[in-house]
């Protein structure tokens, strides 16, 4: 009887097809990162124009029980890890909310500082959609 040397092939993956399944999974995740990380930055900008047009709902509030909008002071802040906000030439008739990116977000070229005045100016444009 003879014995053939296919039938006692080894079952497994070689050191060679498992560094190509390493090198494929790293490229796609190289391509995916900067794609997910875009998604990210502008969902947290989303996040700090909602913010900024809650404290504009603030401003109108504070208003109508005073003759001037609110300074930063009087303004219940929100909390955020990717904004600082603050209330800026306020006089009896105008304001400036801001918010400011940190953190990570601080990577969000072009749109690091967001701003929105009594009138609905928002600034950058291209930031706000």
């Amino acid at each position: 009887m003879k014995h053939s040397h296919l039938a006692t092939k080894e079952k497994g993956f070689t050191l060679v097809e498992l560094m190509i399944g390493v090198l494929i999974v790293g490229i796609l995740a190289a391509i995916a990162m900067p794609s997910y990380q875009s998604q990210m930055r502008e969902s947290r900008r989303n996040d700090g124009q909602s913010a900024l047009m809650q404290l504009k709902m603030q401003q109108e509030a504070y208003r109508l029980e005073n003759n001037s909008y609110a300074a930063t002071a009087n303004l219940a802040l929100p909390a955020s890890d990717y904004y600082t906000f603050t209330a800026g030439d306020v006089t009896a008739t105008t304001y400036t909310l801001t918010a400011t990116a940190k953190g990570s977000q601080t990577d969000d070229t072009g749109c690091t500082t967001l701003t929105l005045d009594q009138s609905m100016n928002r600034t950058p444009a291209q930031c706000w959609r």
